[in-house]
């Protein structure tokens, strides 16, 4: 038996618990195969709605941890008390971030570098820890989420969009470095995703729902791909959006 088949129905890790993507993605892992899920966010003894749902779903045991993702240097305990109530972690999924205020963000450099910190920095953070856990454990994978706004910044949120093209680098570059190890990662770029954090905004063509951002990565995560685009046309149209003439590219809605 290898390592890697060792951990297999190991421990879910849902760092960001209250995300509706997340959850989504929770729920079909242990509907597949029951196993432990730890839930990680702040105000963790609130999160009763959240286990309700994962243990409906087939969770054989659910366990809590508090977890803020801008307090860096708690990463590395919460990602070893996780392994220490749940066992080996066979994914760690990363679902916290914020969108920010684009206009505030441009007025008020605190509020552009809270949202950098959030969306970047902090997942640098932990999935530098992380990858450290899964290279000692020879096993496990990190799903990331990006964005297509990562894939080219528009200026209608610029600030958003460049913490997810940093993180979408980092991400690709640690992807490669974990070949060999036994660890890998599954970065998913979805476009708009209509649900609670983008609430009160008019949905972008080609949307999403988290279900559906869920389900594609589920899949993605059996067929043991590298990236998954969600919807996957969008994979193609950036290819083209890539080379739009940047007069016509700055007109370009959030």
């Amino acid at each position: 038996m290898t390592r890697v088949e060792a951990h297999a129905g190991g421990a879910v890790l849902l760092l960001g618990a209250r995300s509706e993507i997340g959850l989504a993605l929770a729920c079909r892992l242990v509907a597949q195969t029951p196993r432990p899920v730890v839930l990680a966010a702040r105000r963790s003894g609130d999160l009763h709605g959240e286990e309700r749902l994962v243990r409906a779903a087939g969770a054989s045991a659910v366990h809590r941890i508090e977890f803020d993702a801008d307090e860096l240097d708690t990463h590395r305990g919460v990602l070893r008390r996780a392994s220490a109530v749940a066992g080996p972690l066979d994914v760690a999924v990363l679902a916290f971030g914020v969108l920010g205020d684009q206009a505030r963000a441009e007025r008020d450099a605190a509020h552009a570098v809270a949202v950098l910190h959030t969306d970047y920095t902090a997942h640098v953070a932990l999935l530098t820890e992380l990858a450290l856990l899964l290279r000692e454990q020879g096993s496990g994978t990190a799903v990331v989420f990006s964005s297509v706004a990562g894939v080219r910044v528009r200026r209608a949120n610029y600030v958003y969009g460049s913490a997810k093209a940093g993180l979408d680098g980092f991400a690709s570059g640690l992807a490669d470095a974990l070949v060999g190890s036994g660890a890998r990662l599954l970065l998913v770029r979805p476009g708009f995703v209509i649900g609670r954090m983008t609430e009160g905004m008019r949905p972008a063509p080609l949307s999403s729902t988290p279900e559906q951002v869920a389900e594609a990565t589920a899949r993605a995560l059996i067929a043991g791909r590298g990236e998954v685009w969600v919807p996957p046309v969008l994979r193609p149209l950036f290819a083209v959006l890539r080379w739009a003439p940047r007069a016509a590219w700055r007109r370009m809605p959030r």
